[in-house]
């Protein structure tokens, strides 16, 4: 019996030589490390050192995440990865209106740099690699972050790590858009611009198909409408008088990993393969460098379970070993517990050791790209690579990603994978353990983590002390700088980076840029 996999392609019982008819190692594997980078993108891979142990935290306040970082530090954490509440997601300080009930609830609440002092306060940002899930108004934390460095005397060029900052897959999956398409991709060319000079070992941009996927994209879904935004943002820079090789080497990505181990692996290396041919054939990139798709993972959230949340710890183990098998750079497991809640201490923990024990009990990093040469694997490589491509041409036939989500394009094509899930789960055709087989009668108690809402109080009163004791004039002064910049063809990091430094708060930077550029409104609302 022939099964299908989460695109829809078929699933043969058994694969053999004959299933690559036609097939060229050479051409379509290479050598770790060297185009088309189907086999990963460094020659050694996992062999002299594993990748980087990214783990995503953040909630409440400042005080609270640090005391989480600090701990996932001394636990092993190779890499800080922060959650931002959505107040600051939306550029909305915690008190105004909108963000009531919001504040400190998915991630830490940043209204200024005095909370950005607190976030890393004992940390050395020379030391760690840091990530900001962080897309409209990444530029901003961005540049917290930078001035919180230079007050600890770290100059900007030592500072590592990304900004997620995409924010085409918030039109089409996420929703945590402020400005139209237009201005956006303009703040992103304005970032790239500025990293090169100020900021030069920061990745700045990870494009993004994990949301997509946790909105129900199938695997060639995922890498099709992602790797459409990519050519989007390129096509953006380029426009803007960048030469590729001057930015495309800071381009990363971020995906999902499912548990259905094959698929997912095949769906890294297809990935991997197109993006290279199309900086090569489509952007003329020389360097080696802007070929590469380096990606971060994230284990699949929708995939954990209210019911029975220590079964949770087996699903993260095996996307987590399917990440490591497609060649990830990094990587964050998710805590078996936040189908629930918040990950306590113990479960941030135990998903980190989850990683550890991949890394350093197992035999899978011994090697470089262990599936390479396996028949099924390869077999669903090029399935995966041609189902995406089919879709990436249709995108392009729109005129483009932007072009595609003004249409509605991307996001009725996840719908439509969503809902078949839906329904194969509903029917117990797709099984999920503990949900529609395998279920207890009666499940055991947990005590999840919660946030005190006096969170929300205390974010006022720093705001309302910070408002009393900065110097307003600058403040205003600023503003009126970066509106001016927001209006022309200046380059608005800089005279943003200057208002944050004055103390103006996220949410009176973004109105600024609100006032100029209005705010995205989809066209379903109309």
């Amino acid at each position: 019996m022939t099964r299908e996999s989460e695109s829809g392609l078929p699933i043969e019982p058994v694969y053999g030589p004959d299933a690559l008819d036609g097939w060229s190692p050479g051409e379509k594997l290479g050598e770790p490390g060297a185009y088309p980078f189907t086999r990963g993108v460094y020659p050694s891979m996992y062999t002299g050192r594993p990748w980087t142990m990214r783990q995503y935290a953040g909630f409440g306040t400042a005080t609270e995440s640090n005391a989480r970082y600090k701990q996932l530090i001394a636990n092993g954490t190779t890499g800080l990865s922060v959650a931002f509440d959505l107040p600051t997601q939306m550029g909305h300080d915690s008190d105004a209106p909108i963000a009531s009930g919001e504040v400190g609830k998915v991630g830490v609440a940043i209204d200024s740099i005095d909370d950005m002092r607190v976030l890393f306060d004992g940390i050395p940002l020379d030391r760690v690699s840091t990530s900001m899930t962080i897309n409209a108004p990444a530029a901003l934390l961005l540049l917290l972050y930078q001035l919180v460095g230079e007050e600890q005397g770290v100059p900007a060029r030592k500072l590592t790590g990304t900004i997620q900052n995409d924010v085409l897959k918030e039109y089409i999956a996420r929703g945590t858009y402020i400005f139209p398409p237009g201005p956006s991709l303009r703040l992103i060319a304005d970032i790239f611009k500025y990293c090169r000079a100020e900021i030069p070992k920061w990745n700045t941009i990870s494009i993004s198909g994990y949301h997509m996927a946790e909105a129900g994209a199938s695997p060639a879904q995922e890498i099709a409408f992602t790797l459409a935004d990519g050519i989007e943002y390129v096509r953006t820079a380029v426009a803007a008088g960048m030469d590729v090789d001057d930015f495309a080497p800071r381009l990363s990505f971020f995906f999902v990993a499912r548990t259905t181990i094959l698929e997912e692996v095949a769906k890294f290396r297809a990935a991997r393969r197109i993006w290279a041919r199309v900086m090569r054939e489509e952007f003329g990139a020389e360097n080696p460098k802007s070929l590469m798709l380096r990606f971060h993972t994230q284990t699949a959230g929708v995939q954990l379970t209210a019911q029975q949340p220590e079964v949770n710890l087996v699903r993260v183990a095996v996307q987590g070993l399917a990440a490591v098998l497609g060649g990830t750079q990094s990587l964050h497991t998710n805590s078996f517990d936040e189908a629930i809640a918040l990950p306590t201490d113990k479960s941030a923990r135990l998903a980190l050791r989850t990683q550890q024990v991949l890394a350093y009990e197992t035999d899978v990093t011994a090697t470089v790209d262990p599936f390479a040469g396996s028949y099924v694997v390869e077999t669903m490589t090029d399935e995966v690579e041609a189902a995406a491509l089919e879709l990436m041409a249709k995108v392009e036939d729109m005129g483009g990603a932007v072009s595609a989500i003004e249409r509605g394009f991307q996001k009725s094509e996840i719908e439509r994978s969503a809902y078949r899930i839906a329904l194969e789960t509903d029917s117990a055709e797709r099984v999920v353990v503990g949900v529609n087989r395998f279920q207890l009668d009666e499940e055991e108690p947990y005590e999840p983590l919660r946030v005190d809402p006096a969170i929300e109080a205390e974010q006022a009163a720093r705001l309302a002390k910070l408002r009393a004791d900065r110097d307003q004039g600058a403040v205003d002064a600023a503003l009126a700088r970066l509106r001016k910049a927001a209006e022309g063809t200046e380059n608005v990091l800089y005279p943003m980076k200057d208002a944050l430094r004055a103390r103006a708060t996220v949410g009176e930077v973004c109105d600024a840029l609100r006032e100029v550029w209005g705010r995205y409104v989809p066209s379903d609302a109309f």
